[in-house]
């Protein structure tokens, strides 16, 4: 099954939909690489980036979900890189 890696930028405008935004990172842990949150409370928002190893509908699909929560937006980046061979050069 071929992967892609992405980042998966989101912006939390409403904490009520936190409790919802972790449970749907949760189900996807298997293919999140690393997260990074940063409160703002300048602003009243929370940014949270993901980087995620992971086959493109499976990415889609949870950039998607994020960005149907209320007061919340996503935008996702994609690599080009699809695959790496292990071993060899």
């Amino acid at each position: 099954m071929e992967t892609r890696v992405a980042l998966i930028g989101i912006v939390v405008e409403n904490t009520e939909s936190v409790e919802k935004i972790n449970e749907l990172l949760h189900k996807s842990r298997k293919y999140v690489i690393g997260r990074m949150g940063i409160p703002y409370s300048k602003k009243n928002i929370n940014i949270i980036s993901i980087v995620i190893d992971a086959p493109p509908d499976v990415i889609s699909a949870l950039s998607g979900k994020l960005g149907m929560l209320p007061g919340v937006n996503t935008k996702t980046i994609y690599s080009k890189v699809s695959e790496i061979k292990e071993g060899g050069d």
